[in-house]
């Protein structure tokens, strides 16, 4: 279950360029920040990844582990498509199954409607990115 809601919240990132902001789990407890260049950090403030503007996602290492197309298609490391976001906010697998959707409030809900997380500082597209990628 984690694993798909790591994936939906990467996938809603897809859509918007990244903004400073604290992220925050469904319990509002803190789990990371991202800075206005990029840099996400966990939430004792340690460097986890990178979020490049031309979509490239870096992890701390400086290697590459997924891509954000401007179709809305997103991919893995290996160029691989492992879904894809609509416009109205919808997320879907790689299988155009839906995962679940995002407020434009930056509020994060699973497929069943359920409130898994919030973007405070910036947009929730921002912080489907940071939790998909760095703490899945």
């Amino acid at each position: 279950m984690k694993k798909i809601f790591a994936f939906f919240l990467f996938l809603f990132a897809a859509t918007t360029m990244f903004a400073q902001g604290t992220f925050q789990n469904g319990n509002y407890q803190t789990t990371g920040y991202i800075k206005d260049d990029g840099t996400v950090q966990n939430g004792n403030y340690q460097t986890v990844g990178y979020i490049k503007e031309d979509g490239t996602i870096q992890n701390g290492n400086y290697q590459t582990i997924g891509y954000i197309k401007d179709d809305g298609t997103v991919q893995n490391g290996n160029y691989q498509t492992i879904g894809y976001i609509k416009s109205d906010g919808t997320v879907q697998n790689g299988n155009y199954q839906t995962l679940g959707y995002v407020k434009s409030d930056g509020t994060v809900q699973n497929g069943n409607y359920q409130t898994v997380g919030y973007a405070k500082g910036t947009d929730a597209t921002t912080a489907a990115l940071f939790f998909f990628f760095f703490f899945e």
